[in-house]
């Protein structure tokens, strides 16, 4: 099963007032492990490696049998690809259904795509599992960024692999069924 949909986002650049405003388009592809083709799955393992594995220094095993039944995202600009994270099914991970694997991709990160990223993760999540509590087991100094977009931290800091984390978790809320209707959503502040 497959998914695209294309989506504009405006970024104001508050540090350059010469350059205020630089418009996007992020193309935003959904997946499951079996319509991947093989160099879309080298692709996105080359992706996780790169900066989970090699950038933070952390020997773990990143294929963990959740991507074999998992939704991939993969998130393209100009055709190549910029960020990814994945969506777990409840009951797999977490009793919650759980975003990870979320990164973007170092030569664009200049382009904060993050918030878009995970704002159309949260989005696809809720589709998928409407009125399902969202978790996540995010690095503990990405707590105000995951916040942001509407995550509470649950339980105590851990380590994970050698890296402090945090469970986080989205409560379901009846404007999650349509980001349209979350007015001060991030996303929304960036044009989503």
């Amino acid at each position: 099963m497959l998914a695209t949909r294309a989506q504009t986002m405006t970024l104001r650049n508050h540090a350059n007032p010469i350059d205020m405003e630089v418009k996007m388009t992020l193309d935003f592809q959904w997946k499951r492990l079996d319509d991947l083709s093989s160099r879309e799955l080298y692709a996105l393992i080359q992706v996780r490696e790169a900066v989970f594995v090699v950038e933070q220094q952390c020997a773990y095993q990143e294929a963990d049998g959740l991507d074999l039944t998992a939704w991939h995202l993969s998130v393209f600009k100009d055709g190549e690809l910029a960020a990814y994270a994945r969506v777990v099914e409840p009951g797999l991970k977490y009793a919650e259904p759980s975003i990870g694997r979320v990164l973007t991709v170092a030569k664009f990160r200049s382009l904060k795509i993050g918030y878009a990223l995970v704002a159309e993760a949260i989005r696809f999540t809720h589709a998928q599992y409407p009125g399902e509590d969202i978790r996540i087991g995010a690095q503990a100094h990405l707590q105000k960024f995951y916040g942001s977009l509407g995550f509470e931290p649950v339980g105590e800091i851990y380590d994970e692999d050698g890296i402090a984390h945090i469970d986080m978790v989205k409560p379901a809320t009846p404007a999650d069924s349509s980001m349209d209707a979350h007015q001060d959503h991030p996303a929304r502040r960036l044009g989503l």
